[in-house]
């Protein structure tokens, strides 16, 4: 084998990201790493190339064991990455950016003339025949992918790691790329290739292996694996027809005043165009893989991004929703996926963070009272049971199931008509888990509608009066009644394009 990882494992405070993985990568082969949000797959590529030092485990190149402390070191050895969005210099000429660190010089002056004699060299290679004089932010995302794969092969030359390269490539972009990484294939490189088209990689690649929770769950031949498998073993999901309750009893939201309407709403390249009802009480299950267009949908919803097509409508009454403080003053509220990032501000406090979202809808001209901050804050700490000393101790403190609390508790206080929760216990202990789920069935009863994001399918079967598939960037299936089912939502994320709903 070229490559050999055994028993490698990686903690953080909290987490553990990695837990005895294995993972072999033989030369002239494509192998396809694999696995949802919080797998592993990102942790396990920055202790291949040295960004993080591992725990435990060891990495054998070539039979020698390796143990990178930088990404230059590891480059040095053999090994180099090509991320979804290209880490070269934009406003640097594709010839310095392919000599970059190593410019042929002359009299102790980089020689232009080599330079670019050199950088057409590399790229003869791969087919291109472009103008290496140019800025390489000039050139289109597809150029600039095959430019950064011929510098890591220049410079590393054994092991490339290809981290979600088509994300942002179109059909043709696409053919073009692969037939460059099967020429690399074929000259004898180990290409480990990380992506959530699944086409894709039953296209390309060679051997999958498949990650959850920190763990190795399989490698298979992509020859001998079927695509339901594949699925299951990144859900981590028995075909099992387990029935949610709105499938035994008729739904709450079914039959009730509609509160929101989406008609042809879409963004190219991010959604297709999609029709979406949504009624009073009623929660919507949102299903799909990594990539497949579920956080996208929500941020079209929320003006985070937005729609080039279709139509809102709440209420009855036709609303922009072009940005998030539209549909924040439409009555939307929205907790993202990643709470760290876009839901809580660590540095504030609890009742401050409870009281933005209903602040912004006032307008900071008129700033909420601070004895009805205060009372607003006790009440939803107490309401949620959000474990912090007092309202005045900063979020960032707390735990990550009582920040997920906060972040409920700031668009409660809003109360908002139409409320998405996108991995609402992604992260969290089973204890806050049960909570939150309870709190989504409590919080419908008052009539908010609810738009549930969520990879497991167990807690969406439960939650949900329907569910609707997202599978590349299209929503391809609504589940209704008995078909809200863990079995119904994995063969509807499995089936081939064709049998794609209009």
């Amino acid at each position: 084998m070229l490559l050999t990882i055994r028993d490698l494992s990686k903690s953080f405070p909290g987490t553990k990201a990695l837990d005895g993985v294995d993972f072999d990568l033989a030369a002239g082969e494509v192998h396809a790493l694999l696995g949802e949000n919080g797998a592993g797959k990102s942790t396990l590529i920055k202790c291949m190339t040295g960004a993080y030092r591992r725990d435990a485990g060891e990495i054998r190149l070539d039979g020698e064991a390796v143990s990178p402390a930088s990404t230059a070191e590891a480059q040095a050895l053999g090994i180099g990455t090509v991320y979804q969005e290209v880490n070269l210099l934009e406003n640097l000429t594709v010839a310095q950016n392919l000599t970059f660190g190593r410019e042929p010089r002359r009299f102790g002056l980089v020689d232009g003339r080599r330079q670019r004699r050199q950088a057409r060299r590399m790229l003869k290679d791969y087919g291109l025949d472009i103008d290496v004089g140019r800025d390489l932010g000039s050139y289109s995302v597809a150029i600039r992918q095959i430019v950064a794969i011929a510098r890591a092969v220049e410079v590393s030359g054994k092991v490339l790691i290809l981290d979600e390269p088509t994300a942002s490539l179109d059909a043709t972009e696409t053919r073009m790329l692969f037939d460059i990484v099967r020429r690399l294939r074929d000259r004898g490189l180990g290409i480990v290739f990380v992506s959530h088209f699944l086409d894709q990689v039953f296209d390309l690649t060679d051997r999958v292996t498949v990650l959850r929770n920190g763990c190795k769950i399989t490698t298979e031949k992509t020859a001998e694996l079927d695509r339901l498998s594949l699925i299951r073993h990144m859900l981590g999901r028995e075909l099992e027809a387990v029935e949610s309750a709105g499938a035994q009893a008729p739904a709450q939201g079914v039959g009730g005043k509609e509160a929101v309407r989406f008609d042809g709403f879409g963004r190219a390249g991010l959604v297709e165009p999609f029709d979406l009802t949504v009624r009073e009480g009623e929660v919507i299950g949102l299903a799909g893989l990594l990539g497949s267009g579920r956080t996208e949908t929500a941020e079209l919803m929320f003006g985070v991004r937005q729609a080039q097509t279709g139509t809102a409508t709440v209420d009855g009454t036709p609303t922009a929703l072009t940005s998030p403080r539209e549909a924040i003053a439409a009555g939307f509220g929205f907790a993202p996926e990643d709470r760290k990032i876009d839901g809580i501000v660590p540095d504030l406090s609890v009742r401050e963070n409870i009281i933005l979202a209903l602040q912004a809808r006032r307008g900071w001209a008129r700033p909420i009272p601070r004895a009805e901050q205060h009372r607003l804050a006790e009440d939803y700490i107490q309401k949620l049971d959000i474990r912090t000393s007092d309202a005045e101790k900063a979020v960032g403190e707390l735990s990550g199931g009582n920040q997920q609390k906060v972040v409920l508790a700031r668009w409660l206080a809003m109360n908002p008509r139409f409320l998405i929760l996108d991995e609402p216990t992604r992260g969290i202990d089973v204890g806050a888990h049960a909570e939150i789920l309870r709190l989504i069935a409590r919080i419908t009863q008052s009539g908010m509608s609810l738009l549930v994001i969520s990879s497991e399918l167990d807690e969406l079967v439960a939650a949900a009066d329907r569910i609707i598939v997202v599978r590349d960037r299209a929503h391809v299936a609504e589940l209704t009644g008995a078909d809200v089912s863990t079995d119904a939502i994995v063969r509807a994320i499995a089936a081939p394009d064709e049998g794609r709903a209009a």
